[in-house]
């Protein structure tokens, strides 16, 4: 019996070591999904709750991190797999109400965003979990001990102790499997649900894209090739223009459409003026495949910087980088509502290559925008630099971030937060000295 019992439980081990590969590292099952979006002249974070199950209910709400007036979305749910298509209404507000539709399926979907005069079409999957095989090892486990130690019970009481021992040795035996994968399960890949993406095997090999923030690729997809453009070609300033940037695979030519949510947007942008004295930190819009935009206004004529945060699915995080020039007047600038502050700054005088801890007293208490507290964006005077950092969990009015600045010089700086129904920035310059000169 005990020689049974140790091959069954042997034989139990090597099922759970099979159990199926976990799904893609941005699917989460459960989970809201929050997308942040510039549109309609604001800053908004579209909220899709996570469903249990299909067909069901998929609830939408729309976040404002800036003042809106009742401004509604209009919202247009479809199935990539079979075109079917639902359509809501949700308003934008700084306590969102929820907007119900319904799903039939998981899967990919396409979730259309309209407000003002803009549309935008956010992909993302509609995911169930499945039940597992490690659950039917659980609960048959302890059904057929039940079962067992009955039957050894009532065989026992009629004075059939051969029989009665075999049932409760194997009463022991399910017991024991149910217990070891309770022990081990935490320790397994879980399973994908249902509607998660097929496995991409990696492209050993596989080349960086232009405006890569970083060298080639050992495995995975290559890194989007990035063209940034304006529409109008030369904006003029005070005038709303668009900016666009079309994303390609270098390998293939083809539109990259398979962006992964990171940091709660499927790109960041920095916009600043070669001064520094704009800045915006927005979220292009979708409008196509491979194609990012976003409408915006410049308040001053001159040269003007932009960087693209992003990641490719199964790939690594890029920064893509471009520049466009605002005509007008020279002597005509208007000011960019800011926040003056003075940081603290550990040490005192920042050294190239060591990190520096840089605190301030914020204006209210802030709410998670994008996920987090607290966000730094610091740029290198003449531009060829640009690093983006997080706030540390600080409790209170008060955000604390820690840089290490590459290079000695003169750096431009924004810490941004949100409070209340306004996203606040605060502008301020490190000059960083050089290692040697520290000493």
């Amino acid at each position: 019996m005990i020689r049974v019992l140790r091959v069954l439980c042997l034989a139990a081990v090597l099922m759970l070591a099979g159990a199926a590969p976990a799904a893609a590292h941005n699917v989460t099952v459960g989970a809201d999904l929050r997308i942040a979006q510039t549109i309609a002249g604001t800053e908004l974070t579209i909220v899709i709750k996570g469903t249990k199950r299909v067909p069901g209910p998929l609830q939408v709400g729309v976040i404002a991190f800036q003042p809106v007036t009742d401004l509604p979305v209009a919202l247009e749910l479809r199935s990539v797999a079979d075109g079917r298509t639902v359509t809501g209404v949700a308003r934008a507000a700084y306590e969102p109400q929820y907007t119900q539709l319904t799903v039939d399926r998981t899967g990919p979907h396409e979730l259309t965003l309209r407000a003002g005069n803009e549309t935008a079409v956010v992909p993302f999957r509609v995911l169930v979990d499945r039940g597992s095989a490690i659950e039917l090892l659980i609960y048959g486990g302890l059904l057929v001990a039940a079962l067992l130690m009955i039957g050894g019970l009532l065989t026992g009481a009629l004075a059939r102790r051969n029989q009665a021992m075999l049932l409760t040795g194997g009463a022991a035996i399910g017991l024991t499997v149910a217990a070891m994968v309770v022990i081990f399960e935490p320790l397994l890949p879980a399973a994908p649900p249902d509607g998660a993406p097929p496995t991409v095997a990696p492209t050993v090999g596989a080349g960086a894209g232009a405006g890569a923030a970083s060298g080639a690729q050992t495995g995975g997809r290559p890194f989007a090739q990035g063209r940034m453009a304006t529409l109008p070609a030369r904006p003029a300033a005070g005038e709303e223009f668009t900016l666009r940037l079309d994303l390609v695979d270098g390998s293939t030519g083809r539109p990259v459409d398979d962006l992964v949510l990171h940091h709660e947007a499927l790109a960041h942008m920095i916009v600043t003026s070669e001064d520094g004295r704009y800045f915006r930190h927005i979220h292009p819009l979708r409008t196509a495949p491979g194609r990012l935009e976003v409408k915006m206004r410049a308040d001053r004529p001159g040269r003007y910087l932009a960087y693209a945060e992003l990641e490719r699915e199964d790939s690594g995080g890029q920064l893509i980088t471009g520049e466009f020039s605002i005509s007008g007047d020279t002597s005509v600038r208007a000011e960019t509502p800011v926040e003056t502050v003075t940081p603290l700054m550990q040490p005192a005088a920042p050294v190239a290559g060591r990190p520096t801890t840089i605190e301030l007293n914020t204006s209210g208490t802030p709410r998670p925008w994008l996920g987090m507290t607290g966000h730094l964006i610091v740029r290198s005077q003449d531009g060829t630099f640009l690093g983006h950092v997080h706030e540390m969990g600080t409790p209170g009015p008060r955000l604390r971030f820690t840089f290490s600045f590459p290079s000695a010089g003169r750096y431009l700086a924004w810490a941004q937060y949100a409070t209340g129904d306004h996203i606040v920035t605060a502008p301020f310059t490190i000059n960083v000295t050089a290692s040697g000169a520290a000493q």
